[in-house]
């Protein structure tokens, strides 16, 4: 069963320029990890514009073919390449998994 791997994340930033730039890094630097993973089957990364007091920052939504996928993605080196790069840019993170119900 396929699954859907969520994670939103809040980024450092001591401007509002630095926020931005730190955003797009995230952005960016996950769009990097199309066609690069077995089983991954989609990816979506979106910068939120609501800019409310509780919103994140960055979502990346992913399906994967199966959980045993997802739980390789976890360990995939682009993906650990990824999270290095990154560092401390992501402040606070939120994820979510879930087995997508099959269409009627």
């Amino acid at each position: 069963m396929e699954i859907k791997h969520i994670v939103m994340w809040r980024v450092a930033g001591a401007s509002a320029a630095e926020r931005s730039a730190n955003c797009i890094a995230v952005r960016d630097a996950f769009e990097g990890l199309r066609d690069r993973i077995p089983g991954l089957l989609e990816l979506e990364v979106g910068i939120d514009v609501s800019r409310i007091d509780y919103a994140c920052d960055v979502v990346l939504c992913t399906r994967f073919r199966d959980a045993r996928s997802l739980e390789d993605y976890a360990t995939h080196p682009e993906h650990l390449r990824v999270k290095r790069e990154l560092g401390s840019i992501r402040t606070e993170r939120h994820q979510v998994d879930y087995a997508c119900l099959p269409a009627p």
